[in-house]
């Protein structure tokens, strides 16, 4: 019987084509995609920005990330203007905002909260407030010029705030909330500069930190409070409304400065005097909220602020 004659099965050598032109295909794809997306919308990018100030109530500039080729913007902004994501507000017929002064920083947390917080008043009580604190913080530097030279008395000024930050050194003697009899000319100064004007006053008590430990004192807590509440007491003694006032103690825990060497803990052993606007009287004349501190309008506050009032 004959064997049938098998036929070798034909091998196609251009197979390797297709999972290539597949590959080819992908790949335009995927940049396709990349290049579509690698451009930046500036009006989603604008939307975007002004949900995240609302949500964290942040304010330092967030520039896009460009990448590709720009867009050419219908209306572009020149590169010598400052660019801020915080809200800034216009206010007609008032006296401008000093915001050329090379020492301060209008666009804080803490003033674009202050801002939103004086919105509801008149167009004139919000001129009269910026006015005020602009007056105030003149009078202050020209009655405190020379214990400021010395580097005693440190005045940081914003458009809505005032932060008087006086060395412990001036005011106290070490493990002590009695005041020097030197230091009482100068904050009966400071209390009658204060004193007539409407606004709230709040007193920080800082400290370093050293342990301290005594009878009166068990720890840092009781000291700054103490030395805060100190001053408070003298201020109303010398005409400042009490209801305006609030004492409080952050211990070791707010320092300005590195506490390694004996010149940073110097600089953290402070009093602050935080001066700002009365905003629920310039709102509504009645206390319908708690008190806001400095530090609400910058970062969330931490566990265990002292407050006395």
């Amino acid at each position: 019987m004959a064997r049938r004659k098998r036929h070798e099965e034909h091998v196609n050598h251009e197979a390797w084509a297709i999972p290539y032109g597949d590959l080819v295909t992908l790949l335009m794809a995927f940049f396709v995609v990349m290049y579509a997306v690698s451009v930046v919308d500036a009006g989603k990018y604008s939307v975007l920005s002004e949900s995240l100030i609302e949500a964290f109530g942040t304010s330092a500039p967030i520039d896009p990330i460009q990448i590709g080729d720009p867009i050419l913007e219908s209306n572009p902004v020149s590169d010598d203007v400052r660019r801020s994501l915080a809200p800034v507000e216009v206010i007609a017929g008032s006296p401008a905002i000093e915001t050329t002064e090379p020492d301060l920083e209008p666009f804080s947390p803490t003033d674009v909260a202050l801002a939103a917080l004086i919105g509801s008043a008149s167009e004139e009580e919000r001129g009269r407030i910026l006015g005020e604190i602009r007056e105030m913080s003149t009078e202050l530097e020209e009655a405190m010029g020379s214990l400021i030279e010395a580097g005693n008395i440190e005045i940081k000024r914003q458009p809505y705030w005032i932060e008087v930050a006086i060395n412990s050194n001036l005011l106290f003697s070490s493990g002590s909330a009695t005041l020097e009899p030197a230091a009482r000319p100068v904050l009966a100064r400071v209390a009658r500069l204060l004193g007539r004007r409407d606004v709230r006053i709040h007193v920080e008590g800082h400290t370093d930190n050293l342990p301290i430990n005594n009878t009166i004192y068990p720890s840092n807590w009781e000291l700054s409070s103490g030395r805060a509440a100190t001053v408070v007491n003298l201020f109303a003694q010398n005409g400042i409304d009490p209801e305006r006032m609030v004492a409080i103690g952050y211990g070791q825990f707010q320092p300005t400065d590195s506490n390694a060497t004996e010149a940073g803990r110097a600089r953290n052993r402070r009093v602050a005097v935080i001066v700002l606007p009365d905003v629920r009287q310039a709102r509504s004349g009645e206390r319908t909220e708690p008190e806001r501190l400095k530090s609400d309008f910058e970062v969330e506050p931490g566990p265990g602020i002292g407050v006395i009032q």
